[in-house]
């Protein structure tokens, strides 16, 4: 999904492809190997992220295709380091993973995630801002706890929306 994604909006399907295909490889790492990369790294580690240490498997899953599939490319890097929070001000890139991750075939094809898709292929800042709504809606439904980040990505990609319609980055 990310590089048709990322084909349908004139962006580089390679760097798609490859931050699709890594983004979740410490998905499955136990808690504490998790936590013990993070710190190895020096990343900073928030209440939430201590609670819940499964949201650092982005940023671990960055670590692993740096050292040991060897990607270089920092913007592949922050693709998958931002792939399930997202970040406010993330790349295009950033924003092509994040809404790959988030509204793939395999989420399930509610007639809400269908509409998702189609804007993810219309407006990428819009794709992102309702897809955070939607996330944060899943996650108050299930009363999980709800990282900051998910709030201020959404917030900055409503802003650009609002402010211009078309661009995900200013």
């Amino acid at each position: 999904m990310a590089a048709t994604l990322a084909a349908q909006h004139n962006l580089d399907e390679e760097k798609a492809a490859t931050a699709g295909l890594m983004y979740d490889l410490a998905k499955y790492y136990k808690p504490q190997k998790l936590l013990q990369m993070a710190r190895a790294e020096g990343l900073d580690i928030d209440e939430v992220m201590a609670e819940d240490p499964h949201l650092l498997h982005a940023d671990v899953s960055a670590i692993l295709a740096r050292d040991i599939f060897g990607v270089n490319d920092e913007e592949v890097l922050q693709a998958i380091a931002n792939h399930t929070l997202g970040r406010p001000g993330m790349s295009q890139l950033s924003c092509i993973v994040f809404l790959s991750d988030s509204l793939e075939p395999g989420r399930g094809n509610t007639s809400e995630l269908q509409a998702l898709r189609k804007i993810s292929v219309d407006n990428i800042a819009r794709a992102v801002w309702l897809t955070c709504d939607y996330t944060l809606k899943v996650l108050l439904e299930s009363s999980c706890l709800i990282h900051p980040r998910v709030i201020t990505t959404r917030n900055w990609f409503f802003q650009q929306w609002k402010s211009n319609g078309t661009r995900c980055r200013a």
